[in-house]
């Protein structure tokens, strides 16, 4: 167990009167962490400097008891730990001197952890820590988050209009050394990326279920071959490189793209298609294994996925499904009766809140969008753009493919 007797024992700290600090003119690595040198430390600029300190930068390791605080016995009076020191012995114990990660906000890196590595090897000269992981701070508008600014937002807060799913893979979208910039319109867009992530993987799941039992071959077609090589290697380059995240997620695109490249070979086809079955389930389990490692591959089934992230528009769109239902109905009226202006306001209405109405062979369907002052192109569960033809061109398109 750390503590402050152990050190002053090695000769790095001295006590006066009941505090005890630490000398970082003992620790030669001082400053390993953060770079910084003990002569670009301007002691007192923040709090005044204690004149009983050897080195001004010293820190305390033990505080005497004030007044009303609380305190403990210690062989120096009583008192309590100073911050540095309890975050040291915590990890000692728990962790032993020697762990792999340690991490906190860019903030900490100087003096906290700074001071963490001096005392820990102070009191075990064989203290190491294999990474520090140090990440950037959550902005709104470029600002930082905090409960005075009145911009401050909890995960409990978030969840309640947004899929943990999509708060997660917007997180995932930068490097986590750098700024997060928070805004609705990014988390809009990351939960457009995650529900055509579940559509994709729901619609392979449905054309592979009559296969699952059987003995497929190994062999897949070379376009898949190629796409599962490039994806796993993209996959781990990023993710040795400082995790970089950011670049696995555009590299996702790629074998999702290649799936309903796969998907929509099949439509249509009764016989089997051994090299495209047999691709599609390389590209699944893939694609599959690199969400479970990032931790965007749910417990739940694609399906409930789904209707989640459907729910949780509806939620944002103050709309319930039945009124979603009820404008497909009127818009559907609408358009048996030539009343194109007025089907058109009614998809456009719903679109500007969240809900996008899309004209499948089975009449109508609804899924969430992105509403088009955050929007970017709409995947489909196909891949495609979404064009969005209003529904007096659609008509005259289909009276001439009629005719």
């Amino acid at each position: 167990m750390l503590s402050s007797l152990q050190i002053i024992n090695n000769g790095f700290a001295y006590v006066v009167d009941e505090d005890v600090f630490f000398s970082i003119d003992k620790s030669p690595c001082y400053g390993c962490l953060s770079g910084r040198k003990l002569e670009d430390n301007r002691a007192g600029e923040r709090v005044n400097v204690d004149s009983r300190k050897r080195n001004p930068a010293d820190f305390a390791l033990w505080k005497s008891a004030k007044p009303g605080e609380p305190s403990w016995e210690s062989p120096w009076g009583l008192g309590r730990p100073g911050w540095h020191i309890e975050c040291s012995a915590m990890s000692a114990h728990y962790l032993t001197f020697s762990f792999d990660i340690h991490g906190g906000g860019m903030d900490l890196i100087f003096p906290h952890h700074e001071n963490e590595i001096a005392q820990s090897t102070a009191a075990c000269s064989e203290s190491h820590v294999r990474y520090w992981m140090h990440n950037g701070f959550v902005t709104e508008n470029n600002e930082k988050m905090s409960k005075s600014l009145g911009n401050f937002f909890t995960i409990r807060d978030i969840c309640k209009l947004y899929h943990p799913l999509a708060l997660r893979i917007f997180l995932m979208g930068t490097h986590y050394r750098s700024p997060v910039n928070y805004s609705s319109a990014l988390l809009e867009i990351a939960s457009e990326r995650i529900f055509y992530i579940y559509q994709t993987l729901l619609d392979c799941e449905v054309v592979l279920a009559p296969y699952r039992e059987g003995n497929l071959k190994e062999k897949i077609t070379p376009d898949a071959q190629k796409c599962i090589a490039r994806f796993h290697l993209d996959f781990r380059t990023s993710m040795a490189d400082d995790l970089h995240t950011p670049v696995v997620l555009a590299s996702l695109l790629e074998p999702l793209k290649t799936i309903n490249t796969v998907l929509n070979s099949l439509k249509g086809k009764k016989q089997k298609q051994p090299l495209q079955i047999q691709s599609l389930v390389a590209l699944e389990k893939e694609v599959k294994n690199v969400l479970t490692v990032l931790g965007l591959m749910s417990s739940s089934t694609c399906s409930e996925v789904l209707e989640q992230l459907k729910d949780a528009a509806l939620k944002r769109a103050c709309l319930t499904e039945d009124e979603v239902l009820q404008q497909i109905e009127e818009r559907a009226l609408a358009r048996k009766n030539k009343e194109y202006a007025k089907s058109d306001e009614i998809r456009k209405k719903l679109s500007d809140i969240g809900i996008a109405l899309m004209d499948v062979p089975e009449g109508t369907i609804w899924r969430p969008c992105v509403p088009p002052e955050q929007q970017q192109p709409v995947c489909n569960s196909n891949d495609k753009t979404e064009t969005r033809l209003d529904d007096k061109t659609k008509a005259q398109l289909d009276d001439k493919t009629k005719t």
